[in-house]
């Protein structure tokens, strides 16, 4: 349902466009070429626009049929930027007529060039005039480095502008996917070896939703997450506020200088009323009483909950963490293997290198089950809490999954490694082999 693009496919589809435009409309291959990057790079959309109203089709896109200013028989030009008089020769146009000098051209060009992408929709430099400024006109003057500059806009508009394609969001990456929008899946797997969710461009995530990603992403971002700690592990000094954590010792806190006041880490009273009489150095008597009345339900209970918050999102954050960072070393241990071990196992096992793919086969396994278990835990951290059959439901499977997945790694990275050592051929390399793609299954 995809197609992966290299950047010499995307140049001769772009050419295919612009030429079926040309052929099909009479025009110019240039005129082509404005009038696609107007209308997104879509044939269709500017087949439909031109034959419905062809004259304001080119009114809003500037392809004027002809020019506004006339001239007969002169041989100098005023520019209109510079005011300067030139002979016809230096002076240029497009199809407006409205005349500039070369320098002006060049400067106005150069300067919209550098500005960004937002020169492909260049139009004549008169403020009141809306004619389109062609490749034909930058080719023409601008220095070598602009049109470089111009032909990369180009390029890259035709992915960017096509709602059907998009560029592989793995860093450093040049290829991009055209997608055929409706098929289902939008898992992509780009040439790069690099795996991504067509809609959202986050790394493929299924069998979680783009939504529910977005939000994991965000919570583990978030300054909330930073805030809930707080609440859960620290207290505000009395005096001055500042958040305080205590991890041990006894209740009696001083605070940081300048502040530097002394308070009973229960009841955050004065630590100068405290003493052997209120419960000495580990207890606070004052503190139990005032909670048996009730004085500290609300705040306790609102610590209390932020506690059992963090606690919860710990737990999940951190089982989907040890996932990644283990899919990142079966990464890892894929190329090494690949790279390496395969050859050496083949000398040593006396096997051919072909026999051995049941290792491969094994480690992409790996590495797809980690990233599936990975959001599995996301999922889990957004199932609804009164939804107790389907939780339950889900953490058996999960727990399944987590299971046959460390045998199969168990397998493929500690008991593989008895055959690497080996000195000579093992009698049971073949169990092994029968063992392993089992696992893999």
């Amino acid at each position: 349902n995809y197609t992966i693009l290299s950047e010499d496919d995307i140049q001769q589809r772009q050419e295919e466009d612009i030429t079926r435009i040309s052929t099909v409309l009479s025009l110019s291959r240039v005129s082509a070429s404005i009038l696609l990057r107007h209308y997104n790079w879509c044939v269709s959309k500017v087949h439909d626009a031109w034959f419905a109203d062809e004259e304001k089709v080119r009114k809003t896109v500037g392809l004027l049929d002809n020019p506004v200013v006339h001239y007969t028989n002169v041989k100098e030009l005023t520019c209109g930027i510079c005011f300067e008089n030139y002979p016809r020769d230096r002076i240029h146009t497009t199809a407006c007529g409205h005349p500039f000098c070369s320098s002006c051209w060049k400067g106005y060009i150069s300067t919209s060039i550098n500005d960004g992408p937002g020169c492909l929709m260049l139009r004549c430099p008169d403020p009141s005039c809306g004619a389109a400024v062609g490749q034909d006109m930058i080719n023409l003057l601008v220095s070598d480095e602009d049109k470089e500059k111009y032909s990369r806009y180009l390029l890259r508009s035709y992915v960017e502008d096509n709602r059907k394609t998009k560029w592989c969001p793995a860093p450093g990456c040049d290829y991009a996917v055209d997608f055929l929008v409706g098929s289902g899946s939008y898992d992509v797997s780009c040439n790069c070896t690099y795996s991504f969710c067509w809609n959202c461009t986050e790394e493929a995530h299924r069998p979680v939703d783009c939504g529910t990603v977005a939000k994991w992403i965000l919570k583990n971002s978030a300054e909330s997450e930073n805030m809930n700690w707080i609440l859960a592990n620290s207290k505000p000094c009395p005096k001055c506020k500042r958040p305080i954590e205590k991890n041990q010792g006894c209740m009696h806190i001083t605070c940081t200088p300048p502040c530097k006041f002394e308070f009973c880490w229960l009841c955050l009273g004065s630590w100068s009323d405290h003493g052997e009489r209120t419960g000495g150095f580990y207890a606070c008597n004052r503190y139990e009483t005032a909670k048996q009345e009730g004085a500290y339900d609300e705040t306790e209970k609102r610590r209390e909950m932020a506690k059992n918050s963090l606690e919860r999102y710990t737990h999940y954050y951190e089982r989907w963490a040890t996932n990644q960072s283990s899919r990142q070393k079966a990464i890892s241990d894929l190329q090494q293997m690949q790279a390496v071990h395969i050859e050496k196992l083949s000398h040593k096992q006396c096997q051919l290198e072909s026999q051995l793919k049941f290792i491969t086969e094994a480690w992409l396994q790996i590495i797809e089950c980690r990233r599936v278990l990975k959001w599995t835990y996301a999922y889990g951290y957004y199932l609804p809490e009164h939804e107790h059959a389907k939780r339950q439901f889900f953490e058996y499977l999960q727990g399944e999954a987590e299971s046959g997945l460390e045998r199969l790694h168990q397998c493929a990275e500690k008991e593989l490694q008895v055959y690497l050592n080996a000195e000579s051929p093992s009698k049971d390399f073949n169990e092994f082999r029968t063992k392993l793609a089992g696992l893999t299954r």
